[in-house]
């Protein structure tokens, strides 16, 4: 009887100290889902502005984006966005590779590319940032 005791307070005790690591990381991957979700939606209604403002304050001070850069995004109309695959990094990454179709306004030419997303956890600001920029959608252009 007393093992068995011991063994429960041990496990409950286990679950004390684990159970906030697994609250952390279901709230680290709910508030990725709804980053993702959100920078989908602004990539694919063309809001390239507010897609940016998902992206790391790191990389936006050494890849600031011009008004003619935005304005270059006009040009084009995104008919797809899907996900092809996620996979978490070594460092606590995430990254997400993703198709995008992408239809120029001047021609109506659609094509596809690839898109690789990386993702990185801020635990200061409890939150995510993209940290390898917006879509480069003219890449062997």
């Amino acid at each position: 009887m007393r093992v068995i005791r011991k063994m429960l307070l041990v496990a409950g005790l286990l679950m004390l100290v684990l159970a906030p690591a697994a609250a952390q990381s279901r709230l680290q991957r709910g508030k990725l889902q709804q980053m993702q979700d959100t920078y989908a939606a602004s990539i694919r209604w063309g809001d390239f502005e507010n897609a940016w403002q998902a992206v790391d304050p790191a990389y936006k001070l050494e890849h600031p984006m011009t008004e003619l850069e935005f304005e270059r995004y006009q040009q084009v109309q995104i008919s797809g966005y899907r996900d092809v695959s996620t996979h978490a990094g070594p460092d606590g990454t995430v990254e997400r590779a993703v198709e995008l179709r992408v239809i120029n306004k001047h021609t109506m030419a659609e094509r596809t590319l690839r898109y690789r997303e990386r993702w990185r956890w801020d635990p200061e600001m409890k939150r995510w940032w993209l940290v390898v920029g917006l879509p480069d959608l003219w890449d062997g252009e």
